[in-house]
Order: structure tokens, then C-alpha cells, then sequence
């Protein structure tokens, strides 16, 4: 079933379910898919960036690298959280930071390349913050949605073929997930703009058209790395995220998470070591809105014992570093 957006139209709803699928499909292949022309994609597209915030970024999925991830609660004093939540943004190995809890905590979400970047920030950079009252890590153990699932998809607003006519290819397999360090310079340059051509590959790596074109797709194919968008969720009228600390009961944890994957308001969960054994982030229009869904299909689900809700105060960073306004 479709849902609604008070401020997208559907064309604009499919053309960012477009960019889910592949943020670097053509405005050619995707008007064609839409039925629409190719100026009329590329203006719609360009409209997004301009009012919605719209990036498309290539990410390293850690999970398919085997490379932990951790979902960090900061406590501080609430003169210094948005200083501490800037901190944080500007490092490369962070993604979805937010300020939570009146303010006074900052949550996000780490993805550590070396155990010396994990080490630095856990062990030496937080805890000698003097405003800094308390830390607790959580590894993530298992992702049941996010990452390549992107969120706009369960709005419904493309049809089976349509998502089938934009697929690049067939879903990663099992086998070796590896990058390379001669592929650090046409990452540095897909994590800016996902969308970069492939003469502007050329030109930041050096290497042939040919080579960049050939390894770019190796890499997609694996699940190395993934196409991912970002935006302002105020566009679709969903104002109000909230993360969620879910505790399950042992023989549940699989099931729960596999139910929570199907929510429509749920655009990322993950079993997770810790107090609680599930996080999860729900995006939904109102208060009222967050407060039916624990009560109804949250609250219904068997096998949950207990939700701790943290809402989002203010989202300081989603996956690219824009800074906050004070």
C-alpha cells in the first residue's frame, strides 16, 4: 500500500526510490522507467537538492567488510552537546548523529576502518572531554534493515518491474568483500558526489575510463561499497525520529528483528551487544503517530519485553557533515 508525502507529489516520491535503487542510474534510464522525459527528471532532481537536501554518496557497507560498528550514547552537559555532536560529524567514520534527551545526549552511530581509529575515539578523544559525563558503546552484532535498504522504498511507490528495470544487478553473493588501496582515491571522490561521472573518475585517480569504470562496478557488485541518498525527512512530512532500545527475549531476537524490518515507520534495525539487544530508528509525522506505533505494532510484537524511546532532539548529521545552526 502507498503511503502519502503532504509536500512530495508522487513523481518526486519515485524519482528518490529511484536513487535508492541506484543513485547512479541516467536521468535517461530513470525517465524512462517513469514515463516521463529526461528534463523533466533532471529538474525534479535538481529541485530536491535545492529544497530537500538531497545528496547521493557512495558508502562502504561495513557489514559486508566485516568491520564493526557501534552505536554511541554520549551524556554531557547540555551547554556542550551540539559542540560535541559537531565534533563527531566532522570525523569520516561517523554517520547519523542527532542530539537526544532534552539535548543533554548525543547518540551516533560509529564505523571504525582500523582498530586505531576505535581506540582513539572510545579510549582517548570521549573520555577525556571534560563535559563528557558518560559513554556507552554498542556494537551492532546483525543488521535486519538500513543500509542498502533504503527507507523511501516503503513508501510503495514504484511498481515490481519498475524496481526490477532499475536494478543494476543482482544482489550481492557470498565470496570475498575486499578495498583495495589504490581505491581510496575514486572512493574520496564517490563519497562526495556518488554520482560523479566517469571522466571526472578518470581525472581524480589517474587511472583509464576504462579501468575506473571496470573496478567502480566490481566494487558495487560485491557489496563493498553501495550508492546511498540522503535528505531532509521534513519533506515527507515525517518530522519526528525517535531510536529505539528494544530488549527481546533471547529465542525472539531474530523474529522481532525480522518483524521490525517490515514496519513502515522503522528505517533502520540491528541487534546490538548491550543492555538492550535491538536498535532501532523510527521516522514517523507526530508525537501521536510515534506513540500509536509503541503501542500498536510495536507493543504487539511477541517476544519484546522492553522499549526504552530516546527521540531526536535535532539531526546534526545524516550521512555527510553539514553543519548545525545555533
Amino acid at each position: 500500500m502507498e503511503r502519502e508525502s503532504p509536500t512530495l507529489d508522487k513523481l518526486d516520491l519515485q524519482l528518490l526510490s529511484a536513487l535508492e535503487i541506484d543513485g547512479r542510474a541516467s536521468f535517461s534510464r530513470i525517465a524512462a522507467v517513469l514515463d516521463v522525459s529526461d528534463q523533466t527528471v533532471a529538474r525534479r532532481y535538481r529541485r530536491l537538492c535545492a529544497e530537500g537536501g538531497l545528496r547521493v554518496v557512495a558508502l562502504r557497507d561495513a557489514h559486508r567488510l566485516g568491520q564493526d560498528q557501534w552505536m554511541l550514547r554520549v551524556r554531557c552537559a547540555p551547554d556542550t552537546a551540539l559542540t560535541i555532536a559537531d565534533a563527531l560529524a566532522k570525523r569520516p567514520d561517523t554517520y547519523w548523529i542527532g542530539l537526544a534527551s532534552g539535548g543533554t545526549e548525543v547518540l551516533c552511530l560509529t564505523r571504525p576502518r582500523t582498530r586505531g581509529d576505535h581506540d582513539d575515539l572510545l579510549l582517548a578523544k570521549l573520555p577525556r572531554t571534560p563535559s563528557v559525563v558518560e559513554i556507552r558503546a554498542h556494537q551492532l552484532l546483525h543488521r535486519y534493515y538500513g543500509g542498502v535498504n533504503g527507507w523511501i522504498r516503503k513508501f510503495g511507490v514504484l511498481r515490481d518491474d519498475q524496481i526490477a528495470a532499475l536494478r543494476p544487478g543482482p544482489p550481492p553473493g557470498p565470496g570475498s568483500v575486499c578495498i583495495e588501496p589504490e581505491d581510496e582515491p575514486l572512493l574520496a571522490v564517490l563519497e562526495r558526489d556518488g554520482r560523479a561521472t566517469h571522466p571526472e573518475l578518470q581525472r581524480a585517480t589517474g587511472r583509464s575510463e576504462s579501468v575506473v569504470k571496470r573496478r567502480l562496478n566490481t566494487l558495487l557488485a560485491s557489496g563493498a561499497v553501495y550508492i546511498d541518498t540522503e535528505y531532509n525527512a521534513d519533506l515527507f512530512g515525517h518530522s519526528v525520529a525517535a531510536v529505539l532500545w528494544i530488549t527481546a527475549a533471547p529465542a525472539a531476537l531474530h523474529s522481532v528483528g525480522e518483524a521490525l524490518a517490515t514496519h513502515p515507520e522503522i528505517a533502520h534495525a540491528s541487534a546490538t551487544a548491550g543492555p538492550s539487544n535491538i536498535v532501532a530508528t523510527a521516522v514517523v509525522r507526530s508525537t501521536q503517530e510515534l506513540y500509536a506505533y509503541l503501542s500498536g505494532p510495536l507493543g504487539r510484537l511477541e517476544g519484546v519485553q522492553h522499549v526504552e524511546t530516546t527521540p531526536f532532539l535535532r539531526r546534526v548529521k545524516q550521512l555527510t557533515y553539514q553543519r548545525a545552526p545555533r
